[in-house]
């Protein structure tokens, strides 16, 4: 059967024709390989990979004819690349479903991503380069029965890599229903009022069997089970507020009890709070965002504790850096209990002006602190843990003690002349290893400075000219020694073909060798589809996007991809 799916979605994915339509409706698609070979390196800790390569592959078949909508998505991992957990190993297909629109409503059966308000209690999404993918099974309805209104409801289980999660009762019920008020659209006394106002709230529920848990009194030997909640219940309720040059988006969410294997199977409730404001005109502009964790790890299975099967999201108030040394101490989201703030200041210097110039100049000033938050342990029970307990108490304006990560980066763009463009950027931070499970090691406080200059040739052509650098007094594990610099160039020829060079050196190693992480890639497009390969050593790191983060082991040699649409 998988053989002929396969054939299906190779016959799919190889005749662009076919998208021209079919029974009267449309293919479209896309298609990913990822490949990678490395040999075994003891200086830089890569390991030998038994099967001389590695694959990563998916394809995506939609079908549209009028308000019909079907898709699948065929998967491969064989096996996965490095860093992708092994569970994923395998092929088949990960995703399908078909949706219609009648009148007012939206029906999904099948597969679906979806998500209520920020995230704070239900997002199902996919991040393919963390290896993340809670989407649900099951159904899902949409009405929106009069303009500036929407109601969602959702039932189902998440995927969990190839289990088939309906015969077991291990994985979670999630059911859940949003609904959203846009009072500009449905008042039409306010259809051209500059104040424009929504309103949201949601409710979700994850249902999981009871199992078994006990506390043992290590003296007398007495047991003592827990009385685990089957049902877990969440609710949200959010404002989204702008006038004129102003906004506001904020929302408030609130779990019911739920003892997990994250949190340490304690009784206490969880909430979450998260605000933004930001204020825009021309040439400047304000966001600043702050937000309130505490207990908020919400799974549909209480004893998982890695990235899957989250029904939840919980955003990360740091810089998102593209730059890779930028990135070096990334910082993941507290679920058990943290406080962020951030701010963003952006400010165009005007044309003509002597600062500005000819050119004008661009400035950006980006603040982030995420700390601890003030917790009081409370009521231990009789093995001496908090486990089974309402474990602590906590103000809810009150920071903690202790911080995570604190950043504060500066970025200038500057348009030199027609040819040239040139970007600045410099970083301090202050990171706490704690923030990714490393307790009792010591802070990192790091200087991180980059320099990135476009020469444009020609109409189409150009040159990218990179230099990074950061300081540090510090040795961090194995994968962050001490002082590092970066020098990339890049050419690129018309749009459709690249080719680059990059060294990346740890020459401020105080422990180990001083290694040259070098690469070089080329890539070519054509039409819709690219090819890329890079030949190199890439470092032991951590990746995290939004908050999620996953370890990435250190590799040597080919990594090619290949990438296409219809």
């Amino acid at each position: 059967m998988k053989k002929v799916v396969f054939a299906f979605l190779f016959l799919f994915s190889s005749f662009p024709i076919f998208s021209q339509g079919i029974l009267g409706g449309r293919v479209t698609g896309n298609f990913q390989m990822d490949f990678q070979a490395s040999r075994q390196d003891s200086v830089i800790g890569a390991e030998k990979i038994n099967e001389k390569v590695l694959m990563n592959a998916f394809t995506n078949i939609l079908y549209t004819n009028g308000d019909f909508t079907m898709g699948m998505r065929f998967e491969a991992y064989l096996n996965p690349i490095l860093g992708f957990d092994k569970q994923y190993k395998g092929a088949g297909l990960a995703y399908r479903f078909a949706s219609y629109k009648k009148d007012f409503l939206e029906i999904t059966a099948g597969n679906y991503y979806e998500q209520f308000g920020n995230g704070l209690i239900f997002r199902s999404y996919e991040e393919r380069n963390l290896g993340l993918d809670n989407a649900m099974d099951g159904l899902r309805i949409v009405a929106r029965p009069f303009e500036g209104v929407a109601i969602k409801g959702i039932i189902g289980k998440q995927r969990y890599y190839w289990e088939d999660i309906w015969a077991s009762d291990d994985f979670g019920l999630v059911r859940g229903l949003d609904a959203e008020i846009s009072l500009n659209s449905l008042i039409k006394k306010m259809n051209n009022s500059p104040l424009q106002l929504i309103l949201g709230g949601s409710f979700v529920s994850v249902y999981n069997k009871q199992d078994d848990r006990f506390v043992i009194d290590p003296i007398s030997g007495d047991s003592y089970k827990m009385n685990m909640p089957e049902n877990i219940g969440s609710a949200a309720a959010r404002v989204a507020i702008s006038y004129k040059a102003f906004n506001l988006n904020a929302e408030y969410a609130k779990k019911g009890e739920d003892p997990n294997a994250v949190n340490g199977y304690i009784f206490r409730k969880g909430e979450a709070a998260y605000i933004t404001a930001g204020y825009s005109v021309k040439g400047f502009g304000v966001n600043v965002a702050a937000k309130r964790i505490d207990n908020m790890s919400f799974k549909s299975r209480r004893s998982e504790t890695g990235n899957m099967l989250n029904v939840n999201y919980l955003p990360a108030l740091t810089a998102q850096h593209t730059y890779s040394l930028f990135a070096m101490y990334p910082y993941a989201t507290q679920v058990n209990g943290e406080m962020g703030i951030q701010a963003d200041i952006m400010y165009k210097i005007k044309k003509k002006t002597f600062l500005g110039g000819k050119y004008g100049m661009d400035l950006k000033l980006n603040y982030s602190r995420a700390t601890s938050l003030d917790k009081n342990m409370v009521n231990k029970n009789p093995a001496g843990n908090y486990e089974g307990t309402l474990g602590y108490e906590s103000s809810f304006f009150k920071m903690g003690d202790e911080l995570y990560f604190e950043e504060i980066n500066f970025e200038v763009n500057k348009k030199l002349s027609n040819n040239y463009k040139l970007l600045l950027m410099y970083s301090y931070q202050t990171f706490n290893p704690i923030a990714i499970g490393h307790y009792g090691e010591e802070f990192v406080y790091a200087n991180v400075f980059a320099a990135d200059l476009t020469q444009k040739i020609g109409k189409r052509n150009s040159l990218r000219y990179e230099l990074q650098l950061l300081f540090t007094e510090q040795n961090y594990g194995s994968w962050a020694l001490g002082n590092w610099l970066q020098a990339t160039m890049e050419f690129n020829l018309k749009g459709n073909f690249f080719a680059s060079a990059t060294d990346q050196w740890n020459y401020g190693n105080k422990v180990g060798e001083k290694v040259h992480y070098y690469n070089f890639s080329i890539g070519y497009t054509i039409g819709t589809t690219r090819i890329q390969l890079s030949y190199g050593k890439q470092r032991e790191g951590i990746i995290c996007i939004g908050g999620v983060c996953r370890m990435v082991p250190a590799s040597n040699g080919l990594f090619a991809t290949i990438t296409s649409s219809f």
